[in-house]
C-alpha cells in the first residue's frame, strides 16, 4: 500500500453550482483508474444523495470525534454550522485498489489538499461563467432558503478570487466544451 502522500490526486474545486460535480462524474465514467473521494459530512442527506457514495452522512458527535482522532486530511465547519472532511482512511482505502483519487470539494479544503499533497497532486478550480449563473443553479436545485442562497454568493465572492491558487482554471461556459477539457487533462495527468 502506498504511503500517505505517496499516491496521486486530482482535486477539482469552484463555488458551488459551477458544474465541478458533473465534470467529477463525466471523468469518472471515463477512466477507471480514477475513484471518487467521498467525505464525510454532518449535513441532511438530499433526496437524491446515497450514503457512502456522495457523501457519508455522520452525526456532529462522530465527526468531532473523528477530528479529535486526527482523523481528517482536511476539514472545515461550513454552512449552517454543518462540518465537511476527508478521512485519511478513505485515501489509503482508494490507494490500496491501486487507484488515483479524484476530489469533488469546496475551494477552502482544495487548498489545504493541494498544500498536503504537493507535487503528487493536479488542482482544477472550474471557472463559472458568473456569479448570476451560479445562483440561477442554485435557485433550479431548490436546496437552498433565501438566508444560505445569501451566505453561499457572499463566499463565492471569496472563492472566485482563488481561481489563480490551483493548477489549471477550467472554464464552465459550454458543458460539452468543459467535460473535453476535463478529459483532455485527466489523460494528461494520468499518463504523466
Amino acid at each position: 500500500m502506498k504511503e500517505e502522500k505517496d499516491g496521486k490526486v486530482m482535486i477539482f474545486t469552484a463555488p458551488s453550482g459551477a458544474g465541478k460535480t458533473t465534470l467529477v462524474r463525466h471523468l469518472l465514467s471515463q477512466y477507471d483508474q480514477l475513484m471518487f473521494s467521498v467525505s464525510v459530512t454532518t449535513r441532511p442527506k438530499r433526496a437524491y444523495e446515497i450514503d457512502g457514495v456522495d457523501y457519508y452522512f455522520q452525526t456532529k458527535d462522530f465527526f468531532r470525534g473523528k477530528i479529535a482522532e486526527n482523523a481528517f486530511l482536511e476539514w472545515e465547519e461550513v454552512y449552517d454550522g454543518n462540518y465537511y472532511g476527508t478521512l485519511k482512511s478513505e485515501i489509503q482505502r482508494i490507494w490500496g485498489m491501486e487507484k488515483a483519487v479524484i476530489f469533488d470539494v469546496d475551494v477552502k479544503g482544495a487548498i489545504s489538499l493541494k498544500n498536503y499533497f504537493g507535487d503528487n497532486a493536479f488542482a482544477v478550480f472550474v471557472n463559472p461563467p458568473s456569479i448570476e449563473v451560479l445562483i440561477e443553479r442554485l435557485i433550479a436545485r431548490k436546496t437552498e432558503t433565501d438566508a444560505s442562497l445569501k451566505r453561499r454568493v457572499e463566499r463565492f465572492k471569496m472563492e472566485l478570487s482563488c481561481a489563480n491558487d490551483f493548477d489549471y482554471v477550467l472554464n464552465n461556459d459550454d458543458l460539452d466544451t468543459a467535460k473535453a477539457g476535463a478529459s483532455e487533462l485527466a489523460e494528461n495527468w494520468l499518463r504523466s
